[in-house]
């Protein structure tokens, strides 16, 4: 007989539950495969966990897109606090701005080399600060940067930030969610493990092919090991023969 293994992943669970619960609601009321305590309990349970499920894929969908806008707007933020650092380095450079008002922005003023922009954090970091340099020196009479401007860096920035916001409060959510459902799993596997247990229990007399067919049909799951030999309906006439015979035997004796 070919062993049985409990689902894996969410949405197998919630077929086995619902095959189980949907076979024993068209089946004859002389045939209670499953007994009716364990049924309620189930159909109680499946409402809980597909709604769940559910909570848990339309998050997870809602993330997702979010994700693909969201890294269109990190890149726009780079790409601008990156232009107006090099513009203000060539406005250094050819003597507009002084060397020591990069300090203003934070910068080392004894290099031209861009800083660090590659992590979230660190927009975040340099984002605030050129915008808050920018403002310094321009409140002290100089001129201010153009193509980019500060403003449209700073909508940018701010973009940025709305979205980051908005990323983490997703992240929260999917979390949340995620551990409401996690404890739901354990659940569904005992519910499917009692399950499986009656129905095999009420097949036992069963020779195995017919067995193994009518657990399947209630959403039993069966693998075969490596070089087992596969059931088929020539097994149970098999062994049928092979019981008629003895039969006969005992009676002959």
């Amino acid at each position: 007989m070919p062993y049985r293994r409990l689902p894996n992943t969410d949405q197998a669970r919630l077929t086995a539950l619902q095959t189980a619960v949907q076979r024993a609601s068209e089946a004859d009321f002389t045939e209670q495969v499953i007994n009716y305590r364990t049924l309620s309990e189930v159909q109680g349970f499946l409402m809980q966990f597909e709604n769940i499920m559910r909570q848990y894929h339309e998050n997870f969908t809602i993330r997702v897109n979010a994700n693909k806008q969201y890294r269109h707007v990190v890149q726009n933020a780079r790409m601008y606090i990156s232009h107006f650092i090099q513009v203000l380095n060539l406005a250094v450079i050819r003597g507009e701005i002084k060397r020591s008002q990069k300090e203003l922005y934070k910068l080392d003023p004894e290099t031209n080399i861009l800083p660090d922009l590659s992590s979230e954090e660190d927009l975040l970091v340099w984002g605030q600060n050129i915008i808050d340099g920018e403002e310094k020196r321009t409140a002290m009479g100089g001129f201010p940067i153009c193509n980019p401007t500060i403003t449209k860096v700073k909508v940018h920035f701010d973009i940025f930030k709305e979205n980051q916001f908005n990323q983490q409060i997703h992240q929260q959510s999917n979390t949340r969610v995620a551990e409401n459902l996690a404890p739901m799993r354990e659940k569904a596997d005992a519910l499917i493990l009692d399950l499986w247990n009656q129905i095999e229990g009420y097949y036992k007399n069963e020779l195995p092919y017919s067995r193994m067919r009518k657990c399947q049909n209630y959403g039993v799951i069966y693998y075969y090991r490596n070089g087992e030999e596969k059931l088929t309906p020539e097994t149970d006439r098999r062994i049928q023969q092979n019981l008629d015979s003895e039969l006969s035997i005992k009676w002959t004796e």
